[in-house]
C-alpha cells in the first residue's frame, strides 16, 4: 500500500511538470510578424555585375565581371600570368571586402583591329587552324575548335584556372565560355568561319570546366544538351531584346536543333532549370539604355521575371535611370524574407520558431550557413545557434518554417529590452554575415534584426 501511495505522488509529480510545460508553451510566447519591404537592394550572389576593372562601384554591388583571354592568361606555353589578371581586376579587393566574380574565358572577341585572342604559340602549335574575320560583327581569328591540340591546350589552361581561383570561394559562378565569338557558342560560319563542333568534341571543352571548378555554379550560352547534362545554369547576353529573349524562352522550353552545328536536337528542354541553377545574362547592345529602363520598362522587368534572372553584366542598367536601375534590380534574385518569428518558452530554454518566405524570381543557390545570434544591451554575444534550413530549396512563393532551441533562458519576455535577436546567412568565403533580408526592421553589419 505504501509502495502504491508512492507510485501515485510520482505520477502526480511528473503530470504536474507536464502540466507547468504545457502552460509555459501556451503562454510564454512573444510573436512578431513582419512585412515585406519593397525596397531595391543588392545582396550576395545576385544582382548587377559590372567589370571587375572598375575603379567605382555602387554599394549594392556584390558580383563583379572578369573576362580573361587565352592570350592574357598563357603569353608563353606553362606561363600563367597570374598577377596581371589579378592585378587589372581587382581581385584582392574583391575579396577583401566580400564581393564574389563572375568568369568567363574567352578565345575571340571580335574588334575594330585585326588581332587574335589566343596565344601566339598556340596559334603555331595548332598548326594555324582557323579563319582570320573581318565581317560586320568586327576583325579577329577564330580558331578551329575542333583541332584535338587546341581542345588538349584548353583542358590544361581550364585546370590550371581551376587550381588557381577555384578554391576559396571567390569565383562563384563561370559562362562558358571558350567556344566562339565572345564565348557565346556562336560562329558567323556565313563568312567562311568552320561551324562549331558536334556534341561529343563539345563535352570535352565542358567536361574541362566540371572538373576544374566543382565549387563554382556554371552556366551555358543555351540549353545545349551539355546544360541538360551537368545541370547548369543559362545565360542571355540579348537580355532586354524582346525577339531575341523569346528565342531564348522557346529553347529552353522546347530544345530543338542547333545552325551553329547544323545538327538535331542538339538543344534541350530545360523548363525548370532556374529551380536548380541560375539565370544569368546582360543587356543588349542592339536597344538603347532609354529604351529599356524607361520606354518600355514594364516589357523589361516582364522578360526579366520570366527569365529568372539573378544576375546581369557587365553591360549593366545605367544610374542615369534611377527608376529603371532600381526597378529592374527589386525584379532579379532571390528576396528571402521573415514573415513571422515567435520566441517561446522551452523547458530547457526558449525555442524561436521562423517562417521563411521568398518573393523573388529566383531561389538563393547556395546553402550557406544560417545563425541566430543573441546580443545584450552593448552589443556582446550571448548566444550563437546554427537554424538547420536548406536555402535553395526555398523556392520563390514557397514557404519553409524552421525552429532552433536557445539556452537563454526568459527570452520571450526580455527580447527587445534585455536581449535582442538577429538572424545571419554566412559567407563561407567571409565567414561573416552579410545577406540582407527584404522585410521591414533594422539590418546592420549583415545582422537582421528581429527583436
Amino acid at each position: 500500500m505504501k509502495k502504491q501511495r508512492i507510485w501515485i505522488a510520482a505520477g502526480l509529480a511528473v503530470l504536474t511538470v507536464i502540466v507547468i510545460n504545457m502552460v509555459w508553451l501556451c503562454t510564454g510566447k512573444n510573436r512578431k510578424q513582419y512585412e515585406t519591404t519593397d525596397e531595391a537592394f543588392g545582396n550576395p550572389l545576385m544582382g548587377y555585375a559590372p567589370c571587375a576593372w572598375l575603379e567605382n562601384v555602387k554599394e549594392d554591388i556584390s558580383l563583379l565581371y572578369m573576362d580573361i583571354t587565352w592570350a592574357e592568361l598563357e603569353p608563353e606555353e606553362g606561363q600563367y600570368d597570374w598577377e596581371k589578371i589579378e592585378k587589372e581586376n581587382q581581385l584582392e579587393r574583391w575579396k577583401k571586402e566580400g564581393k564574389h566574380i563572375v568568369l568567363r574565358f574567352v578565345c575571340d572577341i571580335p574588334g575594330s583591329e585585326m588581332h587574335m585572342d589566343i596565344p601566339e604559340w598556340l596559334y603555331e602549335k595548332i598548326g594555324y587552324a582557323g579563319a582570320w574575320y573581318d565581317t560586320a560583327l568586327g576583325k579577329g581569328f577564330a580558331p578551329d575548335y575542333n583541332n584535338e591540340t587546341l581542345i588538349a591546350c584548353h583542358e590544361k589552361a581550364v585546370k590550371a584556372l581551376g587550381e588557381h581561383f577555384g578554391q576559396d570561394g571567390l569565383i562563384s559562378f563561370v559562362e562558358l565560355g571558350s567556344l566562339g565569338h565572345w564565348g557565346e557558342w556562336h560562329v558567323d560560319y556565313s563568312s567562311g568561319i568552320r561551324r562549331l563542333p558536334k556534341e561529343s568534341v563539345r563535352d570535352e571543352y565542358v567536361s574541362a570546366w566540371v572538373d576544374a571548378f566543382p565549387n563554382a555554379m556554371l552556366l551555358m550560352r543555351r540549353p545545349f544538351s551539355h546544360a541538360a547534362k551537368y545541370g547548369t545554369g543559362l545565360y542571355n547576353d540579348m537580355t532586354g531584346d524582346a525577339s531575341e529573349t523569346a528565342v531564348w524562352l522557346r529553347e529552353i522550353q522546347n530544345g530543338g536543333d542547333l545552325s551553329q552545328t547544323d545538327e538535331a536536337n542538339a538543344l534541350s528542354a530545360m523548363p525548370d532549370f532556374w529551380k536548380t541553377a541560375p539565370a544569368a545574362g546582360e543587356f543588349t547592345s542592339s536597344t538603347s539604355m532609354e529604351e529599356m529602363l524607361e520606354t518600355n520598362l514594364s516589357q523589361t522587368v516582364e522578360l526579366i521575371r520570366e527569365s529568372h534572372v539573378t544576375f546581369l553584366g557587365p553591360n549593366i542598367a545605367v544610374s542615369k535611370y534611377p527608376e529603371g536601375y532600381e526597378t529592374i534590380l527589386k525584379n532579379m534574385g532571390y528576396r528571402l524574407w521573415i514573415s513571422e518569428a515567435v520566441l517561446a518558452h522551452w523547458y530547457r530554454g526558449t525555442k524561436l520558431e521562423l517562417t521563411w518566405e521568398n518573393d523573388g524570381v529566383a531561389p538563393f543557390y547556395r546553402d550557406w550557413p544560417v545563425r541566430v545570434l543573441v546580443t545584450d544591451e552593448d552589443g556582446n554575444t550571448v548566444e550563437e545557434k546554427e537554424i538547420k534550413m536548406e536555402l535553395s530549396s526555398l523556392l520563390p512563393g514557397k514557404t519553409t518554417k524552421t525552429e532552433v532551441y536557445l539556452d537563454t533562458e526568459q527570452l520571450p519576455e526580455l527580447a527587445g529590452e534585455q536581449y535582442h535577436v538577429s538572424v545571419g546567412i554566412v559567407d563561407p568565403m567571409t565567414e561573416k554575415a552579410n545577406v540582407r533580408l527584404a522585410m521591414t526592421g533594422k539590418y546592420e553589419d549583415g545582422e537582421n534584426f528581429l527583436w
